[in-house]
């Protein structure tokens, strides 16, 4: 890899593969192993950008209320507790004969 002021150079193999530099790789947070998307931008330029892990981006888009409250998970297995126990109580009301 050869630097020169603006950038570094890089080999890119018959497979079409590149190694990112480290000091690119750290200034950009790409972790390795890792992901990233190279977008083209209106000069002709191909940009290379990060692309997060969706645990890295987990609640990020959640008001702070929203925050709070509680997950589908949770909220599905409330619903499936309730249920059990209305069934649970109509079963108890026909056995007794009520």
């Amino acid at each position: 890899m050869s630097h020169a002021e603006d950038g570094a150079t890089v080999t890119v193999t018959s497979k079409g593969q590149a190694t990112i530099p480290k000091e690119f790789r750290e200034k950009l947070h790409i972790d390795t192993p890792g992901r990233v998307r190279f977008i083209e931008n209106e000069d002709g330029e191909v940009v290379i950008r990060p692309v997060r892990r969706p645990s890295e981006i987990r609640g990020e888009l959640a008001t702070p209320a929203a925050k709070d409250e509680k997950s589908a998970t949770e909220l599905l297995r409330e619903d499936r507790e309730r249920d059990k126990r209305e069934l649970d109580e109509s079963h108890e009301i026909n056995e007794s004969g009520e």
